[in-house]
């Protein structure tokens, strides 16, 4: 064989290899334990017994260890980066190993055991696959080896494996380590885990890591490397649920226009109908691309830029999914978080929330419950402090597009960010959308109509709205202006009446400063108070539309479900809902009562449109953009469609 054939055969050996390894599967775990009880030990070992160690490597770490004073090689020197953690002998920063058997590829997070670093390893831990509690045989199940059992359980990584270390320092004992399988199997029948395993072993020396004991002969089970090799993980990717969040907008020149991002969930081929949210237009994928060329199909984890057979406007942020495979879009989340800040959670702050590629403000304005870790007993909190665990709901200014995190880690998890300090402040888990027990099981139109203090008789209308219709020679009816602070509602709707009024028209105008001054004094910006405030100008509104009236309503209105319930209690085609609509840029730059400056500056919580989400009617009577159209053309057209509905005659 000449020196060029024994070249290319190399060559053609190497990119075999190569190409082998880039298919191997991939197994993400994370180490956890309490202090002290032999995390970065055990990553060494596994680190050295599968000769993953570069020479130099082993030569700074045996150099290490002879400063130090040590006998043989600290194995745990090879994960403990910082200096302060070579110092104290404890982890601090999540620290990231990766080593590779035949069988499979493996990436380590090896996080904090120290109650005070608990943040870090909810973050080294929330794209595991697997995770490894350590206990240490002489101390036995510890606050923190539940505190690590429950967070692994919450993040739902689908396998846990107890490592029940330092066997050595107990003289291998059975009973020792039967004890502790007993109390954490009792421990983990709360939390769901589905797959629990214990493996006694001792770091230090090498029992039971990569191979068998014989001074632990009384365990039949695997060792831990042959765990982590075998352990199937393929079966908890999500494959159904087609999820891709829009990361950027790839246009070199004008004859491509593609959308970058990574496939959160399921999988896309060319050809595939699919709705682009929020907008929800339908389209088809025209091509699924990535840097090797075109591909057939893209799935869960592979980045790549989505062609789309129509001109659709995409931005970063959006959500491309299937027609008939939706997730949830709302701005109300019921969520699980940790808190990481060193200041504890403030409702009043507008926190940056980020979701997938989407950001928006969000409130947490509710604290449900904090949990008690050791008992996992759920305890009542106004708020949450470091490392604390808490159920919450959490309201965004713009609707997201999120799935709960049980069926889908990608789109169901979220963090919150300061934002005056940048600082990532809680990681959450979503479970779902906030639903109230009237919104699951809603009662009828009649029904909620009837919802009256017991012993309470209706009355009829002494004179019926058709005689006053009648006598007063129109229609009654209400107009329902909906839409942002400084859009112009008020504005339209006053001149509105005052034509009305000068033709003989009865009106009544209901403005929402007016009636906060008054009727709604009690109520604050919250969205049940929100709520509560629509409510009772519906009632309002409802009487003096039987009394005959044109009732001009002028409300923010945020929430579709309330506008729709003040809509159940008029007679159809009497109840005209009307979107006022401006750029939200052009509302700052009227911004009448200040409201806006304010809001950036912190100083008003809860703003619709900015700290608080706005639900777009989705199908109103008119659409009037009052950055295209003057006030007078907007009253205009109002009147032309009452004219039209029959109201004026």
């Amino acid at each position: 064989m000449s020196v060029v054939e024994e070249r290319d055969a190399e060559s053609a050996s190497y990119e075999t290899a190569a190409r082998q390894y880039r298919e191997m599967d991939l197994l993400r775990f994370s180490t956890a334990g309490s202090v002290d009880d032999g995390k970065s030990t055990l990553i060494g070992r596994l680190l050295y017994d599968t000769k993953s160690i570069f020479a130099d490597q082993l030569e700074a770490i045996e150099g290490a260890s002879r400063r130090r004073g040590e006998e043989g090689i600290n194995l745990a020197l090879l994960t403990d980066g910082l200096r302060a953690e070579r110092e104290q002998n404890i982890t601090i920063d999540v620290a990231y190993r990766y080593f590779a058997t035949p069988r499979r590829k493996f990436i380590i997070a090896d996080t904090p055991g120290h109650v005070q670093y608990t943040r870090n390893m909810v973050t080294g831990a929330s794209t595991a696959e697997l995770a490894i509690v350590l206990v240490d045989a002489r101390k036995g199940v510890l606050t923190q080896s539940r505190r690590h059992g429950f967070i692994s359980s919450l993040l739902r990584i689908p396998h846990v494996v107890v490592a029940v270390n330092k066997m050595d320092l107990v003289d291998y004992r059975q009973d020792v380590y039967d004890a502790i399988v007993a109390e954490y199997t009792d421990f983990a029948e709360k939390l769901g885990i589905h797959d629990l395993t214990f493996i006694p072993m001792s770091a230090l020396n090498g029992d039971n890591v990569v191979s068998r004991s014989e001074r632990l002969d009384w365990y039949k089970g695997s060792t831990l490397l042959h765990h982590l090799e075998s352990v199937n993980v393929g079966a908890d990717r999500n494959l159904v649920d087609f999820r891709f969040p829009v990361q950027y907008v790839v246009r070199p020149h004008q004859d491509f226009r593609g959308f970058a991002g990574r496939v959160a969930s399921g999988t896309v081929s060319p050809g595939e109908e699919v709705v682009v949210l929020p907008s929800g237009v339908v389209t088809q994928v025209r091509s699924v691309e990535a840097f090797e060329g075109p591909l057939p199909q893209a799935v869960e984890g592979d980045s790549v830029v989505v062609t789309l057979a129509d001109e659709v406007d995409v931005s970063r942020g959006d959500m491309i999914v299937r027609r008939n495979n939706l997730p949830t879009v709302g701005s109300r989340l019921d969520a699980m978080i940790c808190w990481m800040g060193e200041q504890p959670l403030d409702p009043s702050t507008p926190y940056v929330i980020q979701h997938t590629t989407r950001s928006s403000r969000a409130f947490v304005s509710r604290v449900v419950y904090r949990i008690d870790v050791d008992t996992l007993h759920r305890e009542e909190a106004a708020q949450l402090a470091l490392n604390d665990i808490g159920r919450v709901e959490v309201t965004t200014s713009v609707p997201l597009f999120f799935d709960a995190y049980q069926g889908n880690r990608a789109t169901g998890s979220f963090i919150l960010v300061d934002p005056y300090t940048n600082v990532t402040v809680a990681a959450g888990m979503i479970r779902g959308p906030v639903q109230t027990a009237e919104e699951l099981f809603p009662a009828p139109p009649e029904a909620q109509a009837a919802a009256v203090s017991p012993d309470v008789v209706w009355e009829g209308w002494n004179v019926s709205r058709e005689e006053r219709e009648a006598r007063n020679g129109h229609g009654a009816a209400v107009l329902w202006f909906t839409g942002l602070s400084g859009a112009g509602k008020t504005t339209i709707a006053r001149e509105v009446e005052r034509r009305l009024f000068e033709q003989g028209v009865q009106t009544m105008l209901l403005d929402g400063d007016t009636l906060r001054h008054g009727l709604n004094g009690d109520l604050g910006f919250s969205p049940a108070d929100r709520a509560e405030n629509i409510r009772r100008v519906g009632e309002v509104a409802r009487l003096f539309f039987a009394q005959g009236a044109v009732v001009l309503c002028t409300f923010v209105s945020p929430y579709r479900e309330d506008r729709a319930r003040v809509r159940a209690l008029i007679p159809d085609g009497r109840f005209l809902e009307l979107f006022i609509d401006a750029p939200l840029e052009e509302l700052k730059r009227r911004d009448p009562k200040g409201l806006y400056a304010r809001a950036d500056k912190g100083e008003v919580a809860n703003l619709t449109g900015v700290s608080a989400p706005y639900e777009a009617p989705e199908s109103p009577e008119m659409v009037l953009h009052t950055d295209q159209a003057s006030v007078d053309q907007a009253v205009e057209e109002i009147l032309v469609r009452l004219r039209a509905e029959g109201i004026l005659r």
